[in-house]
């Protein structure tokens, strides 16, 4: 098949990987760079070139499509689909998936488990941080990657200060509970195709509470309870996606879904885990098109 990786960095260990998976399946693999796409509809029909060349020949996509483009890119993606051609991620996943807001209200609509979340109104913030007592209040912008846009207030005090900011500067965001028996660590889970094929444990740096690897996090390969894997399957259900990572937390309750991330890196799980995640899509792409 020709399989197209949409990334932006063709250097990037995720997009290397899934270039040497799918060539070693036999498959002709090439790197898009979403900034020379040209997206057009003619004679009623969507057309694509990239460059000067028109893209026709395809019959699978897989979006790296980064935060920053994420309109663009879920554009990109849909186009694709309206030529026919498969993507292991869709755009309105992509979308849904991005932000926070929409994506735990379809979590808590499938019955997924979240922590206690709150979308700020502008017109009642003071109540709703009351919501929270005098705990940690997690601060989050609906749009974030890599841990930035995450703020943590000790309690609802120091909270104010930081929305009137932030308000102020017209970003939308969320109250999320702090969970503190979590110690600073969450699990990543990839799923592909309705399976986990690679979960592992992330522990925040000393005076972080982050658990990003991006931030100096470290990790190590987890085998899920049977709860966690439930949980994690459900969610990529729910969010409707054939390749996602989820981030879960360990609380006193249960696990708790923080996120469905739709492109999550491979580097920091594919070497703690020694599992051959690239593989696994690449072969999720082939029993689509059969």
């Amino acid at each position: 098949m020709n399989i197209a990786i949409l990334s932006r960095g063709y250097h990037l260990y995720s997009t290397q990987s899934l270039l040497k998976a799918g060539e070693k399946r036999n498959h002709a693999m090439e790197v898009l760079d979403p900034t020379y796409c040209r997206l057009s509809i003619q004679e009623g029909k969507p057309v694509l070139y990239y460059h000067e060349e028109q893209v026709d020949d395809l019959h699978a996509v897989i979006p790296r499509v980064g935060a920053s483009n994420t309109y663009y890119g879920s554009s990109l993606v849909r186009h694709f689909e309206a030529m026919d051609v498969f993507s292991i991620v869709s755009a309105q996943a992509i979308l849904d998936s991005r932000d926070k807001w929409t994506s735990f209200q379809i979590l808590s609509k499938a019955g997924v488990a979240v922590p206690h979340t709150v979308f700020v109104n502008p017109y009642l913030a003071t109540e709703q941080v009351a919501t929270f007592e005098d705990n940690p209040i997690i601060i989050k912008l609906l749009e974030g990657t890599h841990g930035q846009g995450v703020i943590l207030a000790k309690n609802g005090k120091e909270a104010m200060p930081i929305i009137e900011t932030l308000q102020a500067a017209k970003q939308k965001f969320v109250l999320q509970e702090f969970i503190k028996e979590s110690k600073g660590a969450d699990i990543r889970v990839i799923v592909v195709d309705g399976v986990v094929i690679a979960a592992m444990k992330r522990q925040c740096k000393a005076g972080d509470f982050r658990s990003n690897l991006h931030r100096g996090g470290t990790s190590q390969s987890l085998q899920l309870s049977s709860e966690e894997e439930a949980v994690a399957l459900k969610a990529a259900k729910a969010i409707k996606m054939g390749v996602c990572g989820v981030d879960i937390l360990q609380s006193e309750r249960g696990p708790l879904v923080l996120e469905v991330n739709s492109t999550p890196g491979l580097e920091g799980i594919e070497k703690t885990t020694q599992k051959n995640i690239s593989k696994s899509i690449i072969g999720y792409i082939e029993r689509s098109k059969r």
